[in-house]
């Protein structure tokens, strides 16, 4: 067997799988929470036991891994975590490289979805397409020419930072409008709070917010964005207006991208797949309003789920070594 670790250091979990190349289930998978108030060397060390709890007594032929944070694909060098402190400069590869004795790819979590769902996923078969994950924020990754695109600095792909209403809300980057602003988990849950907390007086019997009330036992700091997702689908007016935003600013982030870059296919994964149907509408409608009648694209919901990181692990690995690829 030719055996391909695939590691994700996510915000608040951190994952490995081993797969025999060829095949598409894993052979062996563990999944463990980061602790509250992990640093990168208490993940270091988690992933490390994973690790050899999934080898027992193999050898990987390579590794393949996701990181939830800005990377050096070039170097392998992780620049800094937004969730978990002590990962500046951090040189990953190199690390992983000294220990296990091969070659090791890694890349951040966009950018490695994208890869997984362009070789396993809802991206098989397709020259190019832009992977978008609306989560906790909102970012992409690119395959172009089926091959990762990462720009000249290795930012491509900040969708979640395109400018959609300049008069908007101030996002954290700084900006007004950013897609990020309006359309990720967060801050759809902060926009619905503020408006319950500050405007009161804005009253009707489905606008009131009832639905989302009822859902945090009227304790607004419980409130996520899948919540609002789900006030939405139970007809909470407020919900499906906040919703309705984010969608209506993905859609035009969407819109615009595809008359600039023109890829075939847009794959959204993340919290966005349990947003229901009427956004994936709102979505589609506005992209193609936004978007020149002449640029062709479709929008499908990602496939891989939250593997996406573990099977882009392994995708990035076979890149780095097309040895192994008619195996």
């Amino acid at each position: 067997m030719t055996l391909i670790l695939a590691l994700d250091f996510g915000g608040t979990k951190l994952a490995a799988g081993l797969v025999n190349i060829g095949s598409r289930k894993w052979l062996r998978y563990e999944r463990r929470l980061s602790p509250v108030g992990a640093d990168a060397s208490t993940d270091l060390g988690i992933m490390r036991s994973l690790i050899y709890s999934l080898l027992e007594d193999a050898k990987p032929a390579a590794i393949g891994v996701s990181f939830g944070g800005p990377v050096d694909a070039s170097t392998g060098t992780v620049r800094l975590s937004h969730h978990v402190a002590g990962w500046e400069n951090i040189p990953l590869k190199e690390l992983l490289e000294d220990e296990f004795g091969v070659s090791v790819g890694v890349d951040n979590d966009a950018n490695i979805a994208a890869l997984g769902e362009h070789r396993f996923g809802a991206g098989q078969g397709y020259d190019s397409l832009f992977y978008i994950t609306v989560s906790t924020g909102v970012g992409g990754g690119w395959i172009l020419n089926g091959q990762p695109w990462r720009g000249a600095g290795g930012m491509a792909g900040e969708i979640g930072h395109i400018v959609v209403d300049p008069a908007g809300p101030v996002c954290l980057c700084g900006k007004r409008g950013c897609v990020e602003r309006l359309a990720s988990g967060p801050y759809m849950a902060r926009n619905v709070r503020e408006i319950l907390e500050n405007e009161p007086q804005r009253r009707g019997e489905l606008r009131d917010g009832k639905v989302l009330r009822d859902l945090v036992g009227d304790d607004l700091r419980l409130l996520t964005g899948q919540l609002v997702a789900e006030a939405a689908a139970a007809g909470d007016e407020l919900a499906r207006e906040v919703l309705h935003k984010a969608a209506w600013a993905l859609g035009v982030g969407i819109g615009n991208v595809a008359n600039l870059m023109n890829p075939q296919r847009f794959v959204l994964g993340g919290g966005v797949m349990k947003a229901g149907e009427d956004f994936w509408r709102v979505v589609r409608q506005v992209s193609r309003e936004t978007a020149l009648p002449e640029v062709d694209f479709e929008i499908v919901p990602a496939v891989l789920g939250d593997d996406a990181p573990l099977w882009g692990g392994v995708a990035i690995a076979l890149i780095a070594n097309p040895q192994f690829v008619n195996e």
